[in-house]
C-alpha cells in the first residue's frame, strides 16, 4: 500500500474512470474535488453572519472582518471557500434568507452553472497594414491566403484578418480605405473556400468592411469597440455571425494615457452586461467576450484580467484572450516585440487555465504545441 499526493489542480476524471468508479458517483466526487473561491463585496453584517453560519454548517468557510460578529462595522467584504457540491447546497439555503442574500444566491448560481470543459482553440492573426505593432505580422495582400493556409495546417481554428492598426496611439482610417486594403484578401480567401477549414474573423468595427466580409464567407466580427455601432449588431444578426465584444477604455489614440479604474472587474462586468443586452436586443445571439488586454489598462490591470477570466464565464459565453507579444510582457521582462514569445505563451496558458477558450496570437504552431502539452499534463 502507498499514498500518492495529486496536484491541487489535477483533472481527476480520468483517474476515477481508471479505477472503475461508478459514473454517477464520479460525477458527485468531481463536485467535491476543488475549492471554489469568491470575493463578496460590501455585505451587510447581518447577511455576512447568516452566510458564515450557513457555510460552516455545510463544511465550507466564509472569511469576514473580525468585527463582523458584533456588527461593529455595518458592512464587510468576505471570501467564500467551498467545493462545487457545498456551493450548490449553500445557494439553495440563501434563496430564502434576508439582507440581500437572495441576490447573492442568484449571482453564485451563475458561477455554479459554468461548464469549463471547453478546450482552448487558436486564432491566428494576419495584419494587412504597415503599422501593426508587431512587424512580423504585417502581410502583403497577395500573401495572406497562403499565410492563412499555413496557420490552419498548424492547427488554427480561427483566422483573424485586420487592415487597421489598433495599437496605442494609432489613428483610424476612412472606411473606404479599410475596405480597399481588405477586398483583395477577402476575395482570395472566398475563392479558396478557406471558410470551410477555419472560422474567418474580421478585426473591424466598420459596417462597410464587415458586410463585405460576412457576404463572402466570414463568420466572426472581432469588434474592439464592443459593438458600439448598432449597425454592426444588426449585421451580426442578419448573417447569424458570431460577434466578439471587447472592452476598451477610450480609443486607440488615447487609451493608454494613464487609464484608471475605481473597480476594474466591476467596470468591465457592467460593460459586458450593457453590451450583451444591446447585442441580444438587436438579434445578435452568438457572442464572445474579450476583456481587452492592453486596451486602456496598465500592467496591474492586465495581470488581474488574465487571472479573472473565470469570473466573466458567468455570462455564459466563450472568452477570447489576446496578449500576443504586447507591451505588458516587455514591462515585466524587458524585451523587444520580436523576443516576447515566451511571455506570450505564459500569459495565454494561464488565461486558458482560468477559462479563456479562444487564444488570439501571432505564433500558431508554438501555441498549439503549448496547449497540447498543457492538456497532457492535466490528464497525466
Amino acid at each position: 500500500m502507498r499514498v500518492q499526493k495529486l496536484p491541487f489542480d489535477a483533472d481527476i476524471a480520468p483517474i476515477l474512470e481508471a479505477i472503475g468508479c461508478d459514473r454517477r458517483g464520479a460525477k458527485l466526487m468531481l463536485d467535491k474535488a476543488l475549492i471554489e473561491r469568491f470575493l463578496l463585496k460590501n455585505l451587510p453584517c447581518g447577511a455576512a453572519n447568516i452566510l458564515k453560519q450557513d457555510a460552516l454548517s455545510l463544511g465550507a468557510e466564509l472569511a469576514v472582518s473580525r468585527d463582523t460578529p458584533s456588527c461593529a462595522d455595518a458592512y464587510t467584504d468576505a471570501v467564500l471557500l467551498a467545493t462545487r457540491a457545498q456551493l450548490k447546497r449553500l445557494i439553495e439555503k440563501e434563496k430564502t434568507q434576508p439582507f440581500g442574500l437572495k441576490q447573492i444566491a442568484a449571482q453564485l448560481g451563475e458561477f455554479a452553472a459554468i461548464d469549463r470543459a471547453v478546450q482552448a482553440r487558436i486564432m491566428g492573426i494576419i495584419n494587412i497594414n504597415e503599422d501593426s505593432f508587431n512587424p512580423a505580422s504585417r502581410t502583403r495582400p497577395e500573401d495572406a491566403a497562403a499565410k492563412a493556409e499555413k496557420m490552419i495546417a498548424d492547427g488554427a481554428a480561427y483566422i483573424d484578418i485586420g487592415a487597421v492598426s489598433s495599437r496605442p496611439g494609432s489613428q483610424s482610417v476612412a472606411p473606404s480605405e479599410e475596405l480597399a486594403r481588405l477586398k483583395p484578401v477577402i476575395d482570395a480567401l472566398y475563392a479558396a473556400k478557406t471558410y470551410d477549414r477555419a472560422v474567418l474573423s474580421l478585426d473591424s468595427y466598420e459596417p462597410l468592411a464587415i458586410e463585405y466580409a460576412l457576404d463572402r464567407g466570414f463568420g466572426l466580427i472581432n469588434d474592439i469597440t464592443g459593438g458600439k455601432d448598432e449597425r454592426v449588431l444588426r449585421l451580426a444578426a442578419k448573417y447569424d455571425a458570431a460577434l466578439c465584444i471587447m472592452h476598451m477604455k477610450g480609443d486607440p489614440a488615447t487609451m493608454q494615457d494613464d487609464p484608471r479604474y475605481d473597480d476594474l472587474i466591476a467596470e468591465i462586468d457592467g460593460f459586458f452586461e450593457t453590451r450583451v443586452a444591446a447585442a441580444n436586443a438587436a438579434g445578435a445571439k452568438r457572442l464572445i467576450l474579450d476583456v481587452g488586454i492592453g486596451f486602456g489598462k496598465n500592467l496591474s490591470d492586465n495581470l488581474k484580467l488574465i487571472a479573472a477570466q473565470s469570473h466573466f464565464l458567468r455570462f455564459g459565453y466563450e472568452l477570447l484572450v489576446g496578449a500576443s507579444r504586447k507591451s505588458l510582457i516587455g514591462a515585466i521582462s524587458p524585451a523587444p516585440v520580436a523576443d516576447r514569445l515566451g511571455g506570450t505563451i505564459a500569459l495565454h496558458l494561464k488565461a486558458a487555465e482560468y477559462g479563456a477558450s479562444i487564444v488570439r496570437c501571432h505564433d500558431v504552431f508554438e501555441h498549439i504545441q503549448a496547449l497540447r502539452v498543457l492538456a497532457a499534463l492535466s490528464t497525466s
